[in-house]
């Protein structure tokens, strides 16, 4: 482990900003605890929670395989994961985790850890390394999971629970996972002609379980989960299918499965704090910090006053709203990259008084929350977002979130009329290469949790 030696003080601005995180994050906790979990940090000096494959290899958004022998014991770096996370500080403190098993909806299950686990229940956070000649000191720590001490043995959702000092109510940070039982196969369609309009501004999954494998008695024993690139305030969650036929569920046409197509992925690049990379207007070091001012981002054709159709489509390749932790001229990125105020701003003639703007993507765990969302500047006439981010590569979209639509956003609507739109800023358009993940669920009439029994991406 490398030490530094010289501690630099926090500007005023870096604690107000860590004490926004700080009580978003005990607001949020406070508000899902007795609820649903989801991946979020909860303490002000933890930054940039990571989970990815042991093997490092993929950049895809990572889940879990139930073997044949029934047991994940992290000896295949192809079915283990690497959980990450940065403390702002060059104090080490006493880090713990524990595993619970959840149900669909993210609440805790009825099973007891021994229905799940093998092994111990809890284990302490002991790799971690120090920040290596960076202005922002702090402490990077990682583990693997599930590993030869923590085992898991049941299908589903879990939530791996990181807290401080062995007390579990002093979260640091919760990590959403999936294990899956492939019993059933799924076969995912995207489809451009949808229940809404002909190749204009959505998409229309169509789905086909073969559940031959599965004793179905009833049909309210399957439920469907669809998510478009992360996202959970516009997914879906399917009790009935179209189509009931012996060993086969079939969603076609299902108004349920109906997205807003959106644009591709803008994005920047911070990799250097010495040069202005991808996207970044102008990069400098001020009142000890690196500031990163990205260019101004397009937002053609739209104003409060004509139809909101947001940009044109443009074919890019994008990773569909993640990160990368990214730094030049070094092997040792996880320790030797600075943290940077990355500043956004949109051009937009007026503020819009029916709803909030936010940036969103993976950057932000896709979550609609104070610290993504943006402010209006009436002297410079746009909207504009302040985050703390590590050195890296980052996607993001802009996307508005009307009254009406958060009111609406619990009921039982389609995705595209439920939660943030795409359409005002980003536009959306048939064509966008998106990432849709399927999750089928059973729960067998008298059981006590949701399996989790089929699991398929798809990329339009």
């Amino acid at each position: 482990m490398r030490r530094k030696v010289l501690i630099i003080p926090f500007a005023m601005k870096k604690i107000l900003y860590l004490s926004l995180v700080l009580l978003l994050s005990f607001l949020a906790y406070a508000a899902n605890a007795s609820t649903a979990y989801h991946t979020a940090t909860y303490q002000p000096d933890i930054h940039t929670l990571r989970v990815r494959y042991a093997n490092l290899s993929s950049l895809k958004r990572p889940f879990l395989i139930l073997p044949h022998t029934g047991v994940i014991d992290g000896t295949d770096d192809n079915n283990t994961l690497e959980i990450s996370f940065d403390k702002l500080s060059h104090d080490p403190a006493n880090y713990t985790y524990t595993v619970y098993h959840l149900n669909s909806d993210m609440t805790r299950s009825d099973l007891q850890s021994i229905e799940y686990l093998q092994g111990f229940t809890t284990e302490d956070i002991t790799d971690y390394e120090y920040s290596n000649n960076t202005q922002q000191i702090y402490i990077h720590y990682s583990f693997f999971f599930p590993n030869e001490d923590m085992r898991l043995t049941a299908s589903g959702n879990y939530v791996v629970h990181i807290y401080e000092d062995g007390d579990t109510e002093k979260t640091v940070a919760d990590v959403v996972i999936q294990v899956v039982e492939p019993i059933v196969k799924i076969q995912t369609t995207v489809k451009a002609n949808t229940t809404v309009e002909f190749n204009g501004r959505y998409q229309q999954l169509d789905i086909d379980l073969d559940t031959r494998l599965l004793n179905v008695n009833n049909i309210n024993e399957i439920s469907l989960f669809v998510q478009q690139n992360n996202r959970s305030d516009n997914a879906a969650v399917i009790h009935q299918p179209t189509y009931i036929e012996p060993n086969r569920l079939r969603y076609e046409n299902h108004r349920q499965l109906v997205f807003e197509g959106g644009n591709e992925y803008r994005h920047f690049d911070t990799y250097s704090v010495y040069y202005a990379g991808t996207n970044v207007n102008r990069m400098f070091f001020d009142h000890n910090d690196y500031h990163a001012f990205l260019e101004p981002d397009d937002n053609q054709g739209v104003t409060p006053t004509t139809d909101k159709t947001g940009r044109p489509y443009t074919m890019t390749n994008d990773a569909n709203g993640q990160w990368v932790v990214n730094v030049e001229r070094t092997d040792y990125i996880d320790t030797d990259a600075e943290y940077v105020w990355v500043h956004w701003f949109l051009p937009y003639p007026a503020p819009l008084l029916d709803g909030s703007v936010y940036v969103n993507g993976d950057l932000f765990g896709n979550e609609l929350t104070l610290l993504n969302r943006m402010s209006y500047d009436n002297e410079r006439r746009g909207y504009y977002l302040n985050a703390y981010l590590k050195q890296g590569a980052y996607e993001y979209q802009y996307v508005f979130l009307s009254k009406s639509r958060r009111l609406q956003s619990e009921q039982d609507l389609p995705p595209y009329q439920k939660g943030a739109s795409l359409i005002n800023f980003e536009g959306s358009h048939w064509e966008t290469e998106n990432e849709y993940t399927v999750l089928v669920y059973y729960r067998e009439t008298g059981s006590r949790a949701d399996r989790l029994v089929g699991f398929s991406r798809v990329y339009k």
